[in-house]
């Protein structure tokens, strides 16, 4: 379980091969029972008994709902959840000023990168709530990364703030110069995104070195490598498989 500041992805794995996967919205005022029952019924609608899970692991930005996902899956899964967060080994050495700040979320990441994109150096771009860059280098450290608000953020504000303005479909528009408003938004936020990412994937990899690979990832991930060429591979459930890695890293 992925807990993010927007949506909670769930992934079912069967050794190594996941087998399904679902999204929904993170509420913090949800109480254990409702999340352990959306899960269940969930889980039923894929054809998986709870009696089918063995263990849990979960990697949590959202501290509230750390007690409410343990509450749901020891009484709705019977497991005790690994809660990824100091003292889980993950095998990877982090050189960040303050590596406590670093959230789990991009800890799974980078320990997913490695391992299925591998040999480093690697940059990852997650595109969801926040629109974040992590570092490895070519010796496998995490070195650290920048942090911009997210595409869905800057629409929202965007529309909010700008009165005339209205929400749009965030899809790629016919071109660059907009006729319209419609597609002027639509250029604006992605094609904007696009110039951010490829600005600072260009700035990492003069830091970084060559060999670089890069990975996106996050709910814009694919909207936004469709628009460019910088991004080598993108793989939505690279927090869930590195949240694998880290419970077989753990487990026992």
């Amino acid at each position: 379980m992925d807990v993010g500041n927007t949506n909670v992805t769930v992934g079912v794995f069967q050794d190594a091969s996941l087998r399904a996967t679902w999204r929904v919205s993170t509420d913090i005022n949800k109480r254990a029972d409702e999340y352990g029952v959306l899960m269940a019924s969930l889980l039923a609608h894929d054809g998986i008994q709870a009696d089918d899970i063995s263990d849990a692991v979960m990697g949590s930005v959202v501290a509230d709902l750390d007690p409410v996902f343990e509450a749901a899956c020891r009484r709705y899964l019977n497991v005790k959840p690994l809660i990824v967060g100091t003292g889980a080994r993950t095998g990877l050495r982090i050189v960040y000023d303050s590596p406590r700040d670093v959230g789990v979320d991009r800890v799974a990441d980078a320990v997913a990168a490695i391992q299925l994109y591998g040999p480093p150096p690697i940059i990852i771009v997650d595109m969801g709530t926040g629109t974040v860059f992590d570092a490895i280098t070519a010796d496998g450290d995490y070195l650290g990364g920048a942090i911009a608000p997210g595409l869905g953020i800057a629409s929202e504000a965007l529309f909010q703030r700008a009165a005339k303005l209205y929400r749009v479909e965030l899809t790629p528009p016919k071109a660059a110069i907009g006729r319209n408003t419609v597609s002027a938004i639509q250029s604006g936020l992605v094609y904007g995104y696009v110039g951010l990412v490829e600005g600072i994937v260009g700035r990492f990899k003069e830091e970084l070195g060559p060999g670089v690979k890069v990975i996106g990832t996050g709910g814009y991930a694919d909207l936004i490598a469709n628009e460019t060429d910088v991004i080598d591979e993108v793989n939505v459930d690279l927090t869930l498989e590195g949240l694998r890695i880290i419970y077989e890293m753990n487990r026992g």
